[in-house]
């Protein structure tokens, strides 16, 4: 097993990270939490050593690993790492070569099969930051607060195997965040934005947006709200800096009647707080 040292890099720092979450499943500490336990976690998507701003959502999908039909993606339609893949039959027999892989396929993720159908909507949110997913040069990247896909969505897990997930999870993030310069995160939707108080122990101004509202025919229209916050620490992890966090409460890929209006919206005022933030 890895252990790190003082003199060891970030990029040694992030393999570290990435075999404890792998002992985990090896340990079948998560079969309770309907995790898919053949499939590598994913600690982020893209480089974090490369970015100064991430965006944030609940965990990775289980379309990062199989088809529609629920088939597992193989060759060039392949995304992470599975059993199968590496041709193991248990994560105790990963080398550090295709631990190194793991994390490969993490950093590069952008460059190869990226699943564009979740991240174009967010990575357009990201546009007046001049930072993107796509761009090696302006990096951005994207980190979940559970590094493991789930069997089922989130929303159809159960309160105690949620919360249990999380509480597994906070550290790693906070490690990701303590190995990188990110200086900003972008919570997307009103759950992330629960689910990461909850994990930092931090409570957010919120702030009501007119601009961001959803009409509703019924005229029970969803009101619209960001948040503004900052972490030095989550769990037990010390970042050793402040990291500042912007979210708001529609979820861009999924929420029901996000005009392009309320999209261009949440981009100005992100674009906005990010040059506050940075200068």
């Amino acid at each position: 097993m890895l252990a790190l040292k003082n003199t060891e890099s970030i990029s040694d720092a992030q393999l570290v990270i990435l075999q404890k979450m792998i002992n985990l499943i090896s340990e079948k500490l998560l079969n309770t939490l309907d995790v898919i336990n053949w499939a590598a976690p994913i600690p982020y998507f893209g480089d974090p050593c490369k970015a100064t701003i991430a965006t944030v959502g609940l965990n990775p999908s289980d379309r990062e690993f199989v088809s529609a039909e629920g088939i597992e993606l193989e060759e060039s339609a392949r995304r992470f790492h599975t059993l199968a893949s590496l041709d193991l039959n248990s994560w105790n027999e990963l080398t550090h070569a295709q631990l190194e892989s793991i994390h490969t396929s993490c950093t590069e993720y952008f460059s190869r099969n990226p699943y564009d159908a979740w991240f174009k909507p967010l990575d357009l949110l990201l546009r007046g930051t001049n930072d993107s997913f796509y761009s090696p040069l302006f990096h951005a990247c994207h980190l979940d607060l559970i590094p493991y896909a789930t069997g089922v969505k989130w929303a159809f897990l159960k309160t105690w195997q949620r919360e249990s997930l999380l509480t597994i999870s906070a550290s790693f993030l906070g490690q990701v965040l303590k190995y990188s310069p990110i200086k900003i995160l972008v919570l997307n939707g009103k759950t992330v934005v629960e689910n990461f108080q909850r994990a930092s122990s931090v409570s957010f101004c919120k702030e009501p947006m007119e601009a961001w509202c959803l009409p509703r025919k019924n005229g029970n229209h969803i009101s619209g709200f960001s948040y503004e916050g900052k972490i030095s620490r989550i769990a037990n992890i010390e970042i050793g800096r402040d990291v500042y966090i912007l979210g708001y409460n529609h979820n861009i890929q999924s929420s029901y009647g996000v005009t392009s209006s309320v999209r261009a919206s949440i981009q100005e005022w992100i674009s906005l707080k990010t040059k506050e933030i940075l200068n």
